[in-house]
């Protein structure tokens, strides 16, 4: 709800500005601006996996969030969205909220019963979080793409309820990985295209791998262009005092299920700040198409800002065996539940966490010549 008073809101009792504005008011006026978070949560099992996230959209007068529960083959998803409001000390989207109970570490996510789905989950981070590099893209001479974010890896406590099957979450099996972003990416209804690219989009390969271990977490980022140049390298070993190591250029090699795009596993080898050598192996042990309910890019069910009315609310399961999903997995962003195992001079480390993988048309060093190349 507005406060009434020309923008003005809680938030701006405290010095917190960045420019002469309300600080509900975006420093841009481009109606891609964003700012939001996302989370996910698994028992290492690969039987079951939660994904969340909550945003605003403040240039285009909306905010929505969604929670998506991945299990037995199929993918429920709860969407709601709203009229977007002052008061960003208080995130909440109808029944959803995320409560700051202490700011970088502790978190609680709530989802009152909505269409059979209800949530208490409460986030404990066990290390730092990690200030990632920035990631801009342009298409031409327009910015598509200028975010920053912070990553943190931790575990979960509270529980779930599909359809009346209450599920314990607890400290000791369930970890996750969270994130919050702000700035520039599409959002909301498509916009006009204006001329057509040029040169071409052929596509973009991108790899996110935040793990956490017993005694230090590790999140690798990188994307590629068709050819395989490198656009962003981001690589890091973040420990309990806080400490944070780069762990070099990796060279990756991704494996991928006969016939599709879809990763099992991928093999890292990454160099310590002195130059050892140490090697990440990932192994996928459940799949999570993004685009498949949870918002994110290609998503033709719900795509992150657009204006669905106030208390907007809705519940959509999918079937990942039917022709038509399965046709649409390839073209996004799919998260997995996933194990790691980390050596580094001689010792053995596992880790679980969150690999999120998708190469979209070309790309060269993978072998894949267009957009419907597969293994």
């Amino acid at each position: 709800m507005s406060t009434g008073s020309g923008g003005i809101s809680p938030l701006d009792e405290f010095p917190i500005h960045q420019a002469p504005l309300p600080v509900a008011w975006p420093a841009s006026s481009d109606r891609n601006f964003y700012d939001r978070c996302y989370f996910n949560a698994h028992d290492r099992t690969g039987e079951v996996f939660v994904v969340g996230g909550l945003g605003y959209y403040p240039n285009l007068g909306t905010k929505d969030a969604f929670l998506l529960v991945a299990r037995d083959g199929r993918q429920t998803a709860v969407h709601l969205s709203d009229r977007c409001d002052d008061d960003r000390l208080d995130q909440r989207v109808g029944g959803f909220r995320i409560d700051v109970e202490q700011p970088l570490q502790r978190l609680r996510v709530t989802l009152d019963e909505t269409e059979g789905i209800s949530a208490d989950l409460n986030w404990e981070g066990s290390f730092p979080v990690l200030r990632e590099q920035p990631h801009v893209l342009r298409s031409g001479a327009r910015v598509t793409l200028d975010a920053q974010r912070f990553a943190q890896v931790g575990t979960w406590s509270g529980h779930l309820v599909v359809d009346g099957e209450r599920l314990e979450v607890t400290p000791d099996r369930w970890v996750g990985t969270r994130d919050r972003s702000w700035g520039i990416r599409p959002v909301g209804a498509a916009e006009p295209p204006g001329a057509p690219s040029d040169p071409p989009f052929e596509g973009m390969w991108w790899l996110y791998v935040p793990m956490r271990f017993d005694d230090f977490a590790v999140v690798v980022i990188l994307q590629e262009e068709p050819s395989g140049h490198r656009t962003l390298n981001d690589v890091h070993r973040v420990w309990a005092d806080g400490r944070v190591e780069q762990l070099g250029w990796p060279v990756v090699a991704v494996d991928y299920a006969p016939g599709t795009r879809t990763p099992t596993g991928a093999r890292l080898r990454l160099a310590t700040p002195s130059g050892e050598p140490m090697h990440l192996d990932v192994t996928s042990l459940l799949a999570t198409p993004l685009h498949v309910g949870g918002g994110y890019g290609g998503d033709p069910d719900w795509t992150h800002g657009t204006w669905k009315g106030e208390g907007f609310t809705e519940r959509v399961t999918y079937d990942l065996a039917d022709e038509q999903v399965k046709g649409r997995v390839m073209f996004g962003c799919v998260d997995h539940v996933g194990r790691a195992v980390l050596t580094d001079r001689g010792r053995s480390y596992e880790g679980w966490g969150l690999f999120e993988h998708f190469v979209i048309g070309r790309h060269d060093p993978s072998g894949f010549e267009d957009f419907f190349d597969v293994r």
